[in-house]
């Protein structure tokens, strides 16, 4: 590896080795602008040290920021003096300097993570990479198909739905759990990454039952208020298409019958993970024929301030069985299509079997 990328690497890292050297760089650049502003002010006024404070805010963390703001501001200002009298015009550079610095300190010290802001946006990104992919289906076999569409509260990338999937080697039994933490958006990015790292290292080793409730013990754990989820689990034998779905807190499953092309309510019900330490779970069977399916939804595509639960289902059954009216493929996504804005994180899965 060259050291043009050792030294990315390292200042993707944040560490501090890497900070001085930033520090130690954009410092010899400011210098080197004041050389030029002594001698000749007009090549290079005040006004273009605007960029290094730009600089440093983009690359430093707030600790390292500091010397280089105060380098700026004194190389800066000391070549506006020696240029000659303070005009008006010059007074008002120096004074959107200093207010223009003080803010990008306080901007910089605000960043929760103590890392420059295109560092924390780049962990924001990898952790919504690591939650995607804990929801990737493995590829099914002949016959069989699984898609799941996801949007976030007013269109953040970050999400409090999220999907954990595992396939047995011998392909024949899959496991789907579609989990709605509490909260929305970016603010629970962090405990869906969290809770879905739980589940993934769950699934495929416990019974569904017994599943939820070791989830349900994990967010008991977490000795939050707001740590608690409803969840539904559903494994499916794709040898026979028997299926099991259990269910905690979670909106009742979806079934669609080929006979009569309609999209019936399932029983299972449960109570919500986190809440109480014995959860009620009830879980309900069946099996899938050829050109059936099943479908799970969190509560953002049901229910809104206008509408209860029920009404939501109805609405539901509806626009699901219009969505699939042209064939299952690409039907969750146009299902949540339909679902109209609202504050709440929305996801739908179907789980389909090919017609023989």
């Amino acid at each position: 590896m060259s050291r043009s990328g050792t030294f990315v690497d390292d200042w993707r890292s944040g560490s501090w080795d890497s900070q001085r050297r930033v520090v130690v760089l954009l410092g010899i650049g400011v210098l080197l602008a004041g050389l030029v502003s002594w001698a000749d002010y007009e090549t290079l006024p005040a006004t273009t040290y605007f960029v290094w404070l730009l600089l440093g805010m983009l690359t430093l963390r707030f600790e390292a920021l500091l010397p280089l703001t105060g380098l700026v501001l004194v190389v800066a200002l000391a070549a506006m003096v020696h240029a000659g009298p303070l005009t008006g015009a010059r007074v008002a550079v120096a004074a959107t300097l200093l207010v223009s610095s003080a803010l990008i300190l306080y901007q910089s010290s605000r960043q929760r993570s103590g890392l420059p802001a295109p560092l924390s946006e780049a962990l924001l990104a990898e952790l919504k990479g690591r939650l995607q992919a804990q929801g990737k289906v493995p590829p099914l076999p002949p016959g069989w198909s699984a898609q799941s569409a996801m949007l976030a509260s007013h269109g953040a990338g970050y999400a409090g739905d999220f999907l954990v999937a595992d396939l047995t080697d011998d392909g024949r039994r899959l496991e789907m759990v579609l989990v709605d933490v509490c909260g929305k958006g970016v603010a629970v990015g962090p405990q869906a990454l969290q809770f879905a790292g739980a589940l993934g290292g769950l699934i495929g080793a416990l019974p569904p039952a017994e599943l939820l409730r070791a989830a349900n013990r994990f967010l008991l754990r977490q000795r939050s208020d707001e740590s608690f989820a409803t969840a539904v689990h559903v494994l499916v034998d794709l040898t026979d298409g028997a299926w099991t779905v259990t269910s905690a807190g979670h909106p009742p499953a979806l079934r669609y019958v080929a006979a009569d092309t309609t999209w019936h309510v399932d029983g299972a019900r449960g109570t919500a993970l986190g809440v109480v330490p014995d959860p009620e779970l009830h879980a309900s069977t069946g099996t899938l024929g050829p050109g059936e399916a099943l479908m799970f939804y969190t509560d953002g595509v049901v229910e809104s301030r206008d509408t209860d639960l029920d009404e939501g289902i109805a609405w539901l059954q509806r626009t699901a069985r219009q969505a699939v009216a042209r064939g299952f493929a690409g039907a969750a996504r146009r299902v949540l299509a339909e679902v109209p804005r609202g504050d709440d994180d929305r996801a739908v899965l179907i789980l389909h079997r090919a017609g023989g």
